[in-house]
């Protein structure tokens, strides 16, 4: 377990969600895998904007957490996919949620303009 979620364990059900999925590009990440399973530099394709040394970071601390899955095939050359594990999937709704509220936070602030 990652020192940040062994420390939000100790403190509250809000500081767990933050320390498993705060971070850069994370929900996002989350987001993309909902649809399906994903080679990273397809998700690079996805989330641009995203430095390529923090989407590795975030994949592999999703992974350390039990949210994503990392399958790597015998290819010539390694053919690596991440995927959702089950408890990945159960943040279906909590990715939804935000969705919906970033839409709505940007019409809003865009409306105010």
């Amino acid at each position: 377990m990652r020192d940040p979620v062994a420390t939000a364990m100790q403190v509250c059900p809000v500081e767990i969600a933050t320390a498993v999925l705060g971070g850069s590009w994370k929900l996002t990440i989350v987001k993309h895998l909902l649809e399906e399973p994903l080679r990273r530099g397809q998700l690079k394709r996805r989330i641009p904007l995203a430095p390529d040394r923090t989407l590795t970071r975030q994949l592999r601390e999703l992974e350390d957490d039990g949210i994503v899955h990392r399958e790597v095939f015998d290819h010539v050359p390694p053919m690596v996919e991440y995927s959702l594990t089950e408890l990945g999937h159960s943040l279906a709704p909590v990715v939804t949620v935000v969705d919906s509220w970033g839409a709505t936070y940007r019409w809003t602030i865009d409306a105010t303009k």
